[in-house]
């Protein structure tokens, strides 16, 4: 009966064993295969930082598909390790090796792999910065549009035309997650303008020679105008010369997007017997012009510190994309060159800008990020000038408006005035640079730039006598010191000339932080840096007068008034006392 028993069993199940192996091995392969198989990507959908109503106007038609995009991806940033970068001990001469924070301060080795993988197989270039804080990732818009789970569209608003992906963009959720802000999928900000007007002129990007090429050597600037002695004299920067401060191994970086004629800088370098050094920096392509305001930044800093070295980085200033991202890629291309090199005292001039309110709240982000590494990773110094249009940086009289950059807190926004020498080149009056003859267009010249920011907070450390008035409003307020912005000596063209502006204003300053710093390495074994410098000098000064207190003008709506004012900030250079200011204060 067993048997029998067995048999019948056996004969019951025999149209069922092949099912069930089958299952058995089913459930035996499923884990096997989700092993060796990646769990699908989960994506988010991203925020670019456009005004809903510039999404919503009239779509005119499609973004070529062949249309090439630079973008740029800011990371999320770890902020205990920047302060401990931003603490990190200044020993300046010696290698800072900032870079091995990296890790710690950007993504990590695993996040980097997993966004090569999802980038790499779509033909994608990508590049990290060393801080791993910063990527650039180019393709044509056809292959973004594939990736992103989107298209892109060209809208007309306002009078102009921006393209932007139809719908927002996706991004796989551990990307996105690492991500504070990414630009570049869309060119609705405004592009940056230089700071001072010069007509525009044919540009050779080997910068060899120009139709006005002087056949000798020109040193004989226009009457009227200041040159580099007169503005050196009244405001000290000469009496640090006389300690042997000229800008013995400091650097000045200048951030532009316009190109200079080399015939221009060398005679200019040679009649002042310029005996430092001078690089230029292409990113993301050489310049297609020269406006002039290249030249004014270099010829500003030359003139003042006469064994300096200048840094040009430069990048084209009129690409179709976002121009805002080439300005970042400038900022990110100083960290990597200066991983190394945080001890060095080196500080950063920018003489460019546009209005809040044109300009998409992540391009903001992005550059703020860049300025904030600068700062407290690097320890330099960013000074950029406060715009050329009063307190009206809308461009639009009466429209009060302050120009970003310059608006940033951790940027040293820079205004203009008028200077006034004597015969022996000691400062006799100094007013607000401004000029009211024309309300219907500014052309950069309604004058110093200032007034309260849309977007910033007011930091805790503006607190100066004058800072608390009438028109503040827990803002970030503009600017935060001046200096001579009118009547400048400047050779270009192949010929001298007469320019001004807060393009000018932002390098002078530059170059005068540069040597005090010199001398502060040499003297204290330190140096100072950030926006918060110039408070803490002017509210520590120790009976010393760090500024040129100016009083008198206006920005066409804010008055210069004693102390902190919207339209001159704390004031010009005082350089001496400044040095002596920023000393003590380094040994208390």
């Amino acid at each position: 009966m067993a048997r029998v028993y067995r048999i019948c069993r056996t004969c019951h199940l025999a149209g069922f064993r092949p099912m069930a192996l089958l299952l058995g091995l089913l459930l035996l392969l499923t884990p096997l295969a989700s092993c060796g198989t990646p769990a699908p990507l989960q994506f988010t959908a991203l925020n670019l930082g456009i005004p809903a109503a510039a999404l919503s106007s009239p779509v005119t038609g499609p973004l070529p598909d062949s249309t090439k995009l630079h973008v740029g991806i800011t990371f999320k940033i770890n902020s205990k390790t920047l302060n401990q970068m931003a603490n990190q001990k200044i020993q300046p001469g010696q290698r800072s090796h900032v870079e091995d924070f990296a890790n710690k301060l950007g993504i990590s080795d695993a996040t980097y792999q997993k966004i090569k993988d999802f980038f790499s197989p779509a033909g994608i270039a990508i590049k990290l910065n060393k801080l791993r804080t910063h990527m650039n990732i180019d393709a044509k818009a056809s292959t973004f549009a594939k990736l992103l789970q989107t298209k892109f569209v060209i809208h007309n608003y306002n009078g102009r035309t921006f393209y932007a992906p139809a719908t927002p963009p996706k991004l796989p959720k551990f990307l996105a997650d690492a991500i504070d802000v990414i630009t570049g999928l869309d060119n609705y900000s405004t592009g940056p303008q230089h700071l001072f007007a010069l007509s525009p002129v044919p540009f050779s990007t080997q910068g060899a020679t120009h139709a006005k090429l002087q056949p000798t050597q020109d040193c004989s600037p226009v009457g009227n105008t200041l040159l580099p002695r007169d503005v050196a004299h009244a405001y000290g920067y000469d009496q640090l010369w006389g300690r042997g401060l000229h800008g013995e191994n400091m650097t000045v970086n200048l951030v532009e997007i316009d190109g200079a004629y080399q015939s221009d800088i060398q005679n200019y370098l040679s009649c002042i017997q310029f005996k430092g050094n001078f690089s230029v920096v292409n990113v993301d392509g050489k310049p297609s012009q020269a406006l002039g305001e290249s030249t004014l930044d270099i010829q500003m800093v030359a003139g003042l510190a006469r064994s300096i070295n200048i840094k040009v980085y430069q990048t084209d200033g009129n690409t179709n994309g976002d121009v805002w991202v080439n300005v970042n890629d400038e900022l990110q291309q100083i960290l990597d060159d200066n991983t190394n090199n945080a001890s060095a005292g080196s500080v950063v001039s920018v003489s460019l800008g546009a209005g809040e309110g044109v300009i998409s709240t992540d391009d903001m982000r992005a550059i703020d990020s860049s300025l904030q590494q600068l700062t407290q990773a690097e320890h330099m110094t960013v000074f950029i000038a406060s715009g050329d249009c009063g307190a009206f940086t809308s461009r639009v009289y009466g429209n009060l408006a302050v120009s970003f950059p310059a608006s940033d807190p951790w940027a040293v926004s820079v205004g203009g005035t008028i200077l006034s020498i004597d015969g022996n080149q000691n400062r006799a009056r100094e007013v607000v640079w401004s000029d009211g003859s024309n309300r219907f267009q500014c052309k950069n010249q309604w004058g110093s730039g200032g007034g309260n920011s849309e977007m910033f907070r007011q930091p805790s450390w503006q607190n100066a006598s004058g800072v608390n008035n009438r028109y503040a409003r827990g803002a970030r307020q503009l600017p935060d010191i001046s200096a001579a912005a009118f009547a400048l000596a400047v050779y270009f063209q192949g010929q001298w000339g007469s320019v001004g502006g807060t393009s000018a204003a932002a390098p002078i300053w530059a170059t005068g932080l540069a040597l005090v710093n010199e001398g502060t390495m040499q003297q204290v074994s330190n140096f100072a840096y950030s926006p918060q410098l110039f408070y803490h000098v002017a509210d520590n000064s120790g009976g010393l007068h760090p500024y040129y207190d100016v009083t008198q003008g206006n920005n066409l709506y804010y008055p210069a008034t004693p102390g902190w004012d919207f339209a001159t900030g704390l004031g010009t250079p005082n350089l001496v006392d400044f040095y002596q200011a920023v000393v003590a204060a380094m040994g208390r």
